[in-house]
C-alpha cells in the first residue's frame, strides 16, 4: 500500500513513532516546559490564521526559494534537535542526507549525538551548525573551525538558552543526559526491541561534539550535562565576537521581540523567530503571533520561523505572516523513528504536496504570494 494511504499526515508519522520508541524517548522529543501552554499556543496561533482562496485563476506552483544567497527546492528545512540519535540511532546523518537530496537546509545541533565531522559529508557543503554558546572563547573558536572544516557554511546562534528550563515531562520520565541504564530505563527500552537493538549496535548516545572539552577542569567537574557546564548566556558582545570569528552566514535564533530583532540585525544575516518549541518558557508567545511586528521592525532582514508546524498549510501561514523560510524539527524525527530514512522522505513529500495543493486553492504561483491572501 502507498505511504500516502498509510500515513497521509505528519500526525500519522508521529503516532507510528510513538509506538516504536521507549516512553522516555517520546517524552524527550514531544514535551515542552511548564504546563506546555507555549507549545500549545504555537498550534492555536497557526490555526487562527485564515488565508482566502481564489477561484477561476490559473496557476503553476513553484516552491523554489532563495535564502541567504542560496537556492533551495522548497521554503522549509530541518531544524536542530538535540540528541537526535536518541530518538533513533543514526538520525543526524540520515536527516542530513535526506535534506541534501531534497534540496533543503539541514541544521546540526551542538548537543547532537553525532559530530560535525561525522555529519558534514552528508550536507553537500551547505550544512547549518547550531551553536549553544561556550563560555570559553578557545572552545568556541575550535568548534567553529570544526564546523567550517566539516562542510557547515551557516552558523546559528541559539540565544534563548540563558537559563535551563525544567521540562517537567522529561523529569517525570527520569531521562538523564548522558543517558544512564537505570532499571526504569531498561524496563521501558525492553518494550521497544527494535529501538533497543539498534541502540545497542550503535552505542549509548552522548554529546559527542562536546566530549573533547569535557575534561576534569571543565566547569562542574566530570559529572552532569557537559552542555550546561560549558555554555554561557550570550549577550551582544558575544554576538559581536561571533560575527568577527565566523566568515559565513550568521543566524540568531530565539527572537520574539521586535526590539531584539532590530538590535541584532546589523550583526547577523537572518533572524529566527522561535519560542524553542515551547521548551524554554511556558509564557512565551508563538512565532505566528509576533512575526508581523518583527517583519515590520526589520523589513529587509531575512526571517525564519518555526513552532507548531504540522502541514504545508502551516508553512504557508507563517510565510504569509512574514517568514521567508520555515523550519521543523519534531516532524522529521517522527518520520525517521516510524519508517527509517523513508519516513524522512515521506515527511518532506507530505509538506511539499500539501503546499502545492494549497497554492492551487489560493491561486498563487510562489509561497510569498500567500501574503496577498491574508
Amino acid at each position: 500500500m502507498d505511504l500516502d494511504d498509510l500515513y497521509p499526515a505528519l500526525s500519522d508519522l508521529a503516532a507510528a513513532a510513538k509506538r516504536r520508541v521507549p516512553r522516555f524517548v517520546w517524552e524527550y522529543l514531544d514535551s515542552a516546559t511548564g504546563d506546555e501552554s507555549s507549545m500549545h499556543a504555537n498550534t492555536a496561533a497557526l490555526n487562527a490564521v485564515r488565508l482566502t482562496p481564489r477561484v477561476l485563476s490559473p496557476f503553476t506552483a513553484d516552491l523554489t526559494t532563495t535564502f541567504l544567497r542560496q537556492s533551495w527546492d522548497a521554503p522549509f528545512g530541518i531544524a536542530p534537535v538535540g540528541m537526535s540519535g536518541l530518538v533513533w540511532p543514526g538520525a543526524e546523518v540520515a536527516l542530513a542526507t535526506a535534506a541534501t537530496k531534497a534540496g533543503l537546509p539541514y541544521s546540526l545541533s551542538t548537543v547532537a549525538a553525532a559530530t560535525p565531522e561525522e555529519v558534514g559529508p552528508s550536507t553537500g557543503g551547505r550544512g547549518w551548525f547550531q551553536l549553544y554558546p561556550p563560555r570559553d572563547p578557545e572552545i568556541r573558536r575550535d568548534m567553529l573551525a570544526r564546523a567550517k572544516a566539516s562542510g557547515f557554511d551557516t552558523l546559528i546562534l541559539t540565544a534563548d538558552v540563558g537559563t535551563p528550563s525544567r521540562r517537567e515531562r522529561q523529569r517525570r520520565a527520569r531521562l538523564t543526559n548522558p543517558m544512564r541504564l537505570r532499571p526504569h530505563i531498561v524496563a521501558q527500552a525492553a518494550l521497544r526491541p527494535a529501538w533497543s537493538l539498534a541502540t545497542l549496535r550503535s552505542g549509548i548516545p552522548g554529546l559527542k561534539t562536546l566530549e573533547p572539552y569535557a575534561g576534569p577542569d571543565a566547569p562542574g567537574g566530570t559529572t552532569g550535562h557537559i552542555g550546561y557546564r560549558l555554555r554561557v548566556a550570550p549577550d551582544l558582545d558575544y554576538l559581536k565576537a561571533l560575527r568577527a570569528e565566523w566568515d559565513g552566514a550568521l543566524i540568531v535564533k530565539g527572537i520574539l521581540d521586535p526590539d531584539d530583532a532590530g538590535t541584532v540585525a546589523p550583526l547577523c544575516d537572518a533572524v529566527w523567530v522561535s519560542n524553542h518549541g515551547g521548551r524554554q518558557f511556558e509564557g512565551a508567545p508563538a512565532a505566528a503571533t509576533v512575526l508581523p511586528a518583527i517583519r515590520n521592525a526589520v523589513p529587509d532582514l531575512p526571517l525564519i520561523a518555526d513552532g507548531g508546524v504540522r502541514s504545508g498549510t502551516d508553512i504557508l501561514r507563517l510565510i504569509a505572516l512574514g517568514a521567508d523560510l520555515v523550519m521543523l524539527g519534531r516532524a522529521f524525527h517522527h518520520g525517521y523513528a516510524a519508517l527509517g530514512r523513508a519516513g524522512i522522505d515521506h515527511a518532506i513529500h507530505i509538506l511539499r504536496e500539501g503546499m502545492i495543493a494549497d497554492m492551487g486553492q489560493l491561486a498563487i504561483g510562489t509561497p510569498p504570494e500567500a501574503r496577498q491572501r491574508l
